[in-house]
């Protein structure tokens, strides 16, 4: 062994090390910094207006960023969840306010526009991952279908019209709350812990890893790829449900032309920035929900400073790629 190979071996050693840092806690050092730097340049920031503003705004892409999370640990993609928040949206007005059949009971209208949006949005998952296991058809243009349709759709129920709604009952979903905390931040938090244990302490978690990590092997071993891809496909679709119901709730209104509108790319850009392998094979909730938080606390930063909007799209594909490329150099090293 010469000199040169013991000097380069310590230094490769060092980078690995420092890049497989980076990759565990990368997100939450982010989060830690954009936090301290608000603080000291960012006037009220540690009111409670402005925690209930970033929490809010950031729940509905943890929702859907999390099932996005376990299909994408599948080595999968959904692009399909804006155009599915989009339908449950459309829907859930139209069997409160009794246009699609009268319902004399308004406590059942209302049970029946939480359910029968999701159950929709479930059994459009259900078809991405018929798509993606009896087809053999690639995810990303098994979802592009109902990417592109699922919008037709949710426009044709509406006949592209904007529907306007005030029902206390229904919008409790997003303007009431539990225990002081905001009803879909307390659903984002109950979700995400929900995520974490079915990854960490189930059977059928322990498959999802196993199918995105090596798809062949698992289907060798005995696990059931095609019943696991499609029950990702439809946690996701179910979520997105959930997603566009609240947010047409916190709007008072439902726009089939604007619910769930490029939902897909955030939510696939804060699994990227928390963590999870976009190829497959790992799962991480808590990065996920912290992913979310840092492109949420970003576009703040930049708003609260007089920074435009538009520049917060830059700084989230930024993000993405730094993410990225930290991930595939840690899995080199």
């Amino acid at each position: 062994m010469t000199i040169s190979d013991t000097t380069v071996k310590p230094q490769s050693q060092s980078r690995g090390s420092l890049l497989l840092m980076l990759s565990r806690y990368g997100t939450f050092l982010a989060f830690l910094a954009l936090i301290v730097f608000n603080i000291i340049v960012t006037p009220n920031f540690l009111s409670w207006q402005t925690l209930n503003v970033n929490l809010t705004q950031v729940a509905t892409i943890v929702i859907v960023a999390t099932g996005m999370t376990l299909v994408i640990a599948t080595g999968g993609i959904d692009l399909s969840v804006g155009s599915l928040m989009a339908i449950s949206g459309a829907v859930a007005p139209m069997i409160f306010m009794g246009t699609l059949f009268p319902i004399n009971s308004p406590a059942l209208a209302v049970a029946l526009a939480f359910t029968i949006p999701i159950l929709i949005a479930m059994g459009l998952g259900w078809f991405n991952g018929f798509l993606v296991t009896r087809f053999a058809i690639q995810p990303i243009v098994a979802t592009l279908v109902l990417f592109i349709a699922g919008r037709g759709i949710a426009q044709v129920i509406t006949n592209g019209n904007l529907q306007v709604f005030k029902n206390d009952i229904f919008q409790f979903i997003a303007m009431g709350r539990v225990a002081g905390i905001p009803t879909q931040v307390a659903l984002m938090l109950v979700i995400a812990a929900l995520a974490f244990c079915l990854i960490r302490f189930t059977v059928i978690g322990r498959q999802i890893i196993a199918v995105g990590g090596n798809e062949k092997a698992a289907r060798l071993t005995g696990i059931p790829v095609r019943h696991v891809k499609t029950v990702v496909y439809v946690i996701s679709g179910g979520l997105a449900g959930l997603a566009g119901l609240i947010v047409v709730a916190r709007n008072s209104a439902s726009d089939a032309n604007l619910v769930g509108m490029g939902m897909e790319l955030d939510a696939i850009a804060a699994v990227a920035v928390g963590g999870s392998l976009l190829t497959g094979g790992r799962a991480n909730i808590i990065g996920t929900l912290l992913g979310a938080l840092v492109i949420q606390l970003v576009r703040y930063t930049l708003l609260a400073n007089g920074v435009p909007d538009a520049a917060a799209l830059i700084v989230k594909a930024a993000l993405i790629i730094i993410a990225v490329f930290i991930q595939q150099r840690a899995d080199k090293s």
